[in-house]
Protein backbone atom coordinates (compact mmCIF):
# COMPACT_ATOMS: atom_id res chain seq x y z
CA UNK A 1 0.00 0.00 0.00
CA UNK A 2 1.76 3.05 -1.25
CA UNK A 3 0.57 6.99 -0.03
CA UNK A 4 1.30 8.44 -3.13
CA UNK A 5 -0.88 9.27 -5.62
CA UNK A 6 -0.72 7.93 -9.22
CA UNK A 7 0.13 10.56 -11.87
CA UNK A 8 -2.73 10.24 -14.27
CA UNK A 9 -2.00 12.81 -17.28
CA UNK A 10 0.00 15.82 -17.30
CA UNK A 11 -0.18 18.77 -19.39
CA UNK A 12 2.11 21.72 -20.33
CA UNK A 13 0.50 25.11 -20.41
CA UNK A 14 2.90 28.71 -21.10
CA UNK A 15 1.54 30.86 -18.36
CA UNK A 16 -0.09 33.03 -20.72
CA UNK A 17 -2.60 30.33 -21.27
CA UNK A 18 -2.70 29.57 -17.42
CA UNK A 19 -3.23 33.53 -17.28
CA UNK A 20 -6.35 32.74 -19.42
CA UNK A 21 -7.96 30.01 -17.70
CA UNK A 22 -7.32 32.01 -14.29
CA UNK A 23 -9.16 35.22 -15.32
CA UNK A 24 -12.22 32.73 -16.07
CA UNK A 25 -12.23 31.04 -12.87
CA UNK A 26 -11.48 34.53 -11.57
CA UNK A 27 -14.62 35.52 -13.23
CA UNK A 28 -16.52 32.88 -12.30
CA UNK A 29 -15.42 33.45 -8.19
CA UNK A 30 -16.19 37.23 -8.60
CA UNK A 31 -19.83 36.35 -10.13
CA UNK A 32 -20.84 34.24 -6.74
CA UNK A 33 -20.92 37.08 -3.78
CA UNK A 34 -20.71 34.28 -0.97
CA UNK A 35 -17.70 32.60 -2.33
CA UNK A 36 -14.51 33.85 -1.01
CA UNK A 37 -11.26 33.81 -3.27
CA UNK A 38 -8.42 31.73 -1.22
CA UNK A 39 -5.10 33.12 -0.90
CA UNK A 40 -3.01 30.83 -2.96
CA UNK A 41 -5.50 31.62 -6.26
CA UNK A 42 -5.74 34.99 -5.43
CA UNK A 43 -1.40 35.15 -5.68
CA UNK A 44 -1.54 32.60 -8.74
CA UNK A 45 -3.50 35.61 -10.64
CA UNK A 46 -1.25 37.90 -9.50
CA UNK A 47 1.75 36.28 -10.09
CA UNK A 48 0.37 35.07 -14.03
CA UNK A 49 -0.74 38.59 -14.66
CA UNK A 50 2.44 40.20 -13.24
CA UNK A 51 4.60 37.97 -15.68
CA UNK A 52 2.55 36.70 -18.99
CA UNK A 53 3.98 38.99 -21.60
CA UNK A 54 2.54 36.80 -24.64
CA UNK A 55 -0.71 36.30 -25.51
CA UNK A 56 -1.89 32.94 -25.07
CA UNK A 57 -1.77 32.24 -29.20
CA UNK A 58 1.57 33.85 -29.33
CA UNK A 59 2.96 31.84 -26.66
CA UNK A 60 2.01 28.60 -28.42
CA UNK A 61 3.63 29.60 -31.62
CA UNK A 62 6.75 30.18 -29.87
CA UNK A 63 6.83 26.62 -28.25
CA UNK A 64 5.87 24.96 -31.76
CA UNK A 65 8.88 27.09 -33.27
CA UNK A 66 11.06 25.94 -30.30
CA UNK A 67 10.02 22.43 -30.45
CA UNK A 68 11.31 21.98 -34.07
CA UNK A 69 14.86 23.01 -32.83
CA UNK A 70 16.84 19.77 -32.23
CA UNK A 71 17.42 20.07 -29.01
CA UNK A 72 15.04 21.39 -27.35
CA UNK A 73 11.96 19.61 -25.65
CA UNK A 74 8.90 20.03 -24.91
CA UNK A 75 9.15 20.97 -20.92
CA UNK A 76 12.02 23.16 -21.96
CA UNK A 77 10.43 25.23 -24.89
CA UNK A 78 7.54 25.84 -22.12
CA UNK A 79 10.27 27.17 -19.57
CA UNK A 80 11.40 29.36 -22.70
CA UNK A 81 8.24 30.41 -23.64
CA UNK A 82 7.48 31.35 -19.37
CA UNK A 83 10.95 33.11 -19.03
CA UNK A 84 11.71 34.75 -22.58
CA UNK A 85 15.67 34.73 -21.87
CA UNK A 86 17.28 37.72 -24.31
CA UNK A 87 20.67 36.41 -23.64
CA UNK A 88 23.00 33.73 -23.52
CA UNK A 89 23.60 33.30 -19.54
CA UNK A 90 19.91 33.55 -19.28
CA UNK A 91 19.30 30.57 -21.69
CA UNK A 92 22.08 28.76 -20.18
CA UNK A 93 20.48 29.07 -16.64
CA UNK A 94 17.34 27.10 -18.35
CA UNK A 95 19.44 24.43 -19.97
CA UNK A 96 21.75 24.30 -16.73
CA UNK A 97 19.17 20.81 -15.44
CA UNK A 98 19.61 18.98 -18.54
CA UNK A 99 22.36 16.44 -19.16
CA UNK A 100 23.70 18.69 -22.90
CA UNK A 101 25.00 21.55 -22.59
CA UNK A 102 24.34 23.60 -26.16
CA UNK A 103 26.63 25.17 -28.51
CA UNK A 104 27.01 28.83 -29.21
CA UNK A 105 25.42 28.15 -32.67
CA UNK A 106 22.27 26.09 -30.66
CA UNK A 107 21.91 29.08 -28.03
CA UNK A 108 21.72 31.46 -30.93
CA UNK A 109 19.25 29.78 -32.76
CA UNK A 110 16.82 29.49 -29.70
CA UNK A 111 17.28 33.29 -28.92
CA UNK A 112 16.98 33.67 -32.23
CA UNK A 113 13.35 32.07 -31.99
CA UNK A 114 12.56 33.87 -28.93
CA UNK A 115 13.38 37.37 -30.37
CA UNK A 116 10.87 37.34 -32.61
CA UNK A 117 8.21 37.55 -29.97
CA UNK A 118 9.71 40.05 -27.84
Amino acid sequence: MTIFKEKVDEDYLTISEAKELLADVEAERAADEDREMRYELARAIEHVNRFALLTPEESRELVEELLELEKVDEATAYKIADLLPRDRDELRAVFAQERYSLSGEELDDVLNVVAKYV
